[in-house]
């Protein structure tokens, strides 16, 4: 939309010096074509204007957003104006429409991946913290969909108050964790990340060993490959086919693979190509629900364009330092000094020491090096 605004205004100042070469007394025959060339352009640049509006208002329809601030109000961690900014992003476990395909739709859904991204004063780094979805945590009351209050508890799974209060209680809950407040809320349903990466192209990772999970329906063997949508979507929810099948595990393939992805973005060239853009945009804004901040096309393209800085090479991937939960062996919960480390860490935009998270269970897994 800006193009087009300064294209009208160097039309106009065209037109002004055209009039002031008339007074010069030039051939009537060229000044003639001077209008003429001047309208076309004017014309163009209607045109031009007219359709990129229409694309404009047809990709801010797709978009979905979720009043965050409205909704939690000013009970919540200080702001903190350090140029930083802190990011909870969620990968929707919903079985509904389009998703039905993974899984039974029992009529809620749940935060199947969830990261907190910290970017760094400068924009040119960042941390990525993966919560694994069984982390046994205090969940604060929350506002279900039907406007009724669910009470706080002190042990829930984290990825229930997704659930329970969709995104507002999941950001409530993680604010309440962690004490940094979340900046912007971002989320990505099942069906919309699987045409995107359709729509990219696909993404090229390598896999160190076999992997065959039959509950993602993800077979490949070692070597390189090209993964398609329908793959990619069956590595980032793979967990019995590596490792010993747990979560931890299968946060180590979605690290790998968002680097990947990172990496493909990147060399992909998008703007060389309108009509792969187009496509990529459109798949993009209809997977995606964001706080209402960032819910315009002209909002997510300044957000996209402050992080393009950031490359897979400076963007530090880590787990949620966790251990054992001793009343529930198949969960786990938080370290609690290892904990506090990590997360004062990113309130003073600061480094996450070694020392907050390699005494985790999710520091290393049998998973790691299996895809690059």
């Amino acid at each position: 939309m800006a193009d087009d605004s300064r294209g009208t205004r160097a039309g106009s100042h065209r037109r002004r010096a055209g009039g002031t070469r008339g007074r010069r007394r030039k051939p009537p025959v060229r000044r003639k074509g001077r209008r003429i060339a001047a309208w076309s352009a004017g014309a163009l640049v209607l045109l031009g204007g007219t359709g990129a509006g229409f694309l404009y208002f047809k990709l801010n329809g797709n978009l979905s957003s979720v009043d965050i601030n409205g909704a939690l109000g000013k009970n919540r961690p200080q702001n903190i104006d350090n140029g930083s900014m802190d990011i909870l992003v969620l990968g929707s476990d919903s079985r509904a429409g389009a998703n039905n395909k993974y899984g039974r739709d029992e009529g809620s859904s749940r935060s199947d991946t969830a990261m907190i991204v910290h970017v760094y004063a400068g924009h040119q780094k960042a941390s990525v913290v993966s919560i694994p979805r069984d982390t046994i945590v205090s969940r604060p009351d929350c506002v279900t969909p039907n406007g009724k209050t669910a009470p706080a508890v002190k042990r829930e799974q984290f990825n229930e108050a997704y659930s329970v209060g969709g995104a507002v209680c999941a950001v409530k809950t993680v604010e309440a964790m962690t004490d940094v407040r979340m900046d912007h809320y971002m989320e990505v349903d099942f069906a919309g990340f699987q045409k995107l990466i359709d729509n990219l192209g696909g993404v090229e990772v390598t896999t160190t060993k076999p992997i065959n999970d039959k509950w993602s329906h993800l077979k490949l063997d070692a070597g390189t490959h090209k993964l398609n949508g329908e793959q990619s979507l069956g590595l980032v929810r793979t967990r019995h086919g590596v490792g010993d099948g747990s979560d931890l595990g299968r946060i180590k393939l979605q690290q790998a693979f968002i680097k990947a992805l990172i990496n493909q973005v990147k060399s992909v060239g998008l703007f060389t190509s309108p009509t792969k853009l187009y496509g990529i945009a459109d798949a993009a804004t209809k997977s995606l629900t964001t706080d209402k901040d960032l819910a315009s096309v002209d909002k997510l393209y300044g957000f996209a364009n402050s992080l393009k800085g950031i490359s897979s090479d400076n963007m530090h991937m880590v787990t949620l330092p966790v251990g054992p939960d001793p009343r529930d062996q198949d969960r786990v919960v938080p370290l609690t000094e290892q904990s506090k480390l990590l997360w004062q860490a990113l309130k003073n935009d600061q480094d996450i020491p070694e020392a907050a998270t390699k005494d985790g269970d999710g520091a290393k897994t049998q998973a790691d090096g299996v895809v690059k």
